[in-house]
């Protein structure tokens, strides 16, 4: 029953900046880590960046400095501000989270969005 559904990807320019977002529903119990992956034509899928209960973040080298891992907690979402976008970003972009179902789980287990596309391209 739980779901994540990420939007926000489109086709930008290098330079420019893009926000995913990605949105849990479905019968939560509760939310731990959530995380961004992508995975380019060809190429293995990649952690992007990472972010705990308690805030803390993880972030891959290429994107550091350049992206930004939230989450809001009251609404069961976690965002990725994409800023300086650069051609090798090119990817879809999966969210990905360790979710406890309540409505049969008594511990989480981790769930993945349906992937949304990002295209850096002048």
């Amino acid at each position: 029953q739980v779901q994540l559904v990420e939007s926000g990807g489109g086709l930008v320019q290098p330079g420019g900046s893009l926000r995913l977002i990605c949105a849990a529903s479905g019968s939560i119990g509760s939310i731990g880590v959530m995380a961004w992956y992508r995975q380019a034509p060809g190429k293995q899928r990649e952690l992007v960046a990472g972010i705990g209960t308690g805030g803390s973040t993880v972030y891959a080298d290429p994107v550091k400095g350049r992206f930004t891992i939230s989450r809001d907690n009251a609404k069961n979402t976690v965002y990725l501000q994409m800023n300086s976008l650069k051609p090798e970003d090119t990817a879809v972009y999966y969210c990905n989270a360790f979710i406890r179902d309540s409505a049969y789980d008594r511990v989480g287990r981790n769930y993945w969005g349906q992937g949304t596309q990002v295209t850096v391209s002048s």
